[in-house]
Order: structure tokens, then sequence, then C-alpha cells
């Protein structure tokens, strides 16, 4: 009795673990998709092609980086940065799998790309702005980055109250994300030009700068 008293509710589990588990490849195509679509769109916004340099700040595990890399083709370059060790030495292994040479890896600081100066045809930030604690000088870092006349992006998602909070205050609860309108405010203010919102599917939006010839 005791042995069908506790097999029972594990009888009724087994269903909903392997539902879980059937979801798990679904859930990492829809991903897959996902980025496939941003490379797409950044890459017209960025007007990226073949030999361009590119850098992708904060770029996670790297599945946009790896897009990115495929289309610049070897004669171009991507710079991939983040400030979590594991998460740089699983863009390490993905571009390693991808078998790919024209990435460098790079340890960003919280308040600076530490990439050269003048390095970049064009940088992208995918849901990662509102996480700097000093957009400031993240901003005249990244001013510093691209090259004059390139062109910056940044994708991110404003918070559930709608209003922005302080930096370093954006990460969590209803203040998680930032504006469209702080991040042409702050982007301009480091002294980017031509700063405007651009079309991007909610509720997400993206920003476009350039550094001034």
């Amino acid at each position: 009795m005791k042995l069908a008293h506790w097999s029972s509710p594990i009888r009724r589990r087994i269903p909903a673990i392997f539902l879980g588990l059937a979801l798990i490849p679904c859930i990492v195509v829809a991903q897959g998709q996902d980025d496939a679509v941003d490379t797409r769109r950044l890459t017209e916004l960025l007007e990226l092609r073949e030999g361009s340099t590119v850098a992708d700040i904060g770029a996670g595990s790297g599945p946009l980086t790896i897009r990115v890399a495929q289309l610049v083709g070897s004669s171009g370059r991507v710079f991939a940065t983040d400030v979590n060790p594991k998460r740089l030495e699983e863009i390490r292994e993905a571009v390693g799998k991808a078998g790919l040479s024209n990435v460098t890896v790079v340890e960003g600081g919280a308040d600076d790309t530490r990439l050269p100066d003048d390095c970049c045809d064009a940088i992208f930030m995918r849901l990662v702005y509102h996480h700097f604690g000093d957009p400031p000088r993240m901003n005249a870092s990244i001013l510093r980055s691209v090259r004059r006349g390139g062109r910056v992006v940044v994708v991110d998602f404003p918070p559930k109250s709608g209003e922005t909070a302080p930096p370093g205050k954006r990460g969590a609860g209803d203040a998680h994300g930032v504006t469209s309108a702080v991040v042409v405010r702050e982007l301009a203010a480091a002294g980017f030009s031509d700063v405007s919102e651009v079309p991007w599917p909610p509720p997400g939006f993206a920003v476009l700068a350039r550094r001034p010839r």
C-alpha cells in the first residue's frame, strides 16, 4: 500500500515531465529563429557587409556574434564582449564549434568597452543597455570605439512602470528596462549624431545613432 501511495503522484507527474522535455527543442528553435530575424534587422540598420568590422557589446553566449561573423566573412572582424567570464568561455566554444577565425573575444568593463579606439564600422547591443550602471562613461567609450561616420544600434525594451529608473536600478521588477526616449537622450548627450528610434517589433525598440564624421 505504501508503494502504491507514493508511486501514484509520481505517475501523475511523468506526463508533465515529458511535456517539459518535449518543449525544450521548440524553445531552442524559436530562439534561433528570433536570433536570425534580429540579425537580419541589425544587418540592415548597421549596413553590414562582407569585410565589415563590428562589435557585439554584451554578447552573452554569442548567438548574434556567430551569425554576424558568418555574414562579414573572413575579410571582416567581430569583437564580442561581455563582463561575465562564463559567457566569454561560451562564446569561445561557440566560435570554435562554428569554425570561425574572425572573432575576437574581449572581457568588457562595466563602463568601458575595452576595445581599441576607432576599431569598428558598427556596434550593436541587444538587451544590454539598461544594465549600464554609468551610461555617460560607457557611451563615451562606445563613441571612441566606433569609427567616424560609423553606426551604433541599441535594442532594448521599456519597463512595465513606463518610466526609466536611475542607472544601476534598471535591472529588476517593474523598473526592469529603459525607455527609448532615455536611450536617445543619453546617446545624444555622449556626442552621437542623428540619434533616433527606428522601427523594431514590439515590445522591444531600437535606437540608431552615428558617430559624427
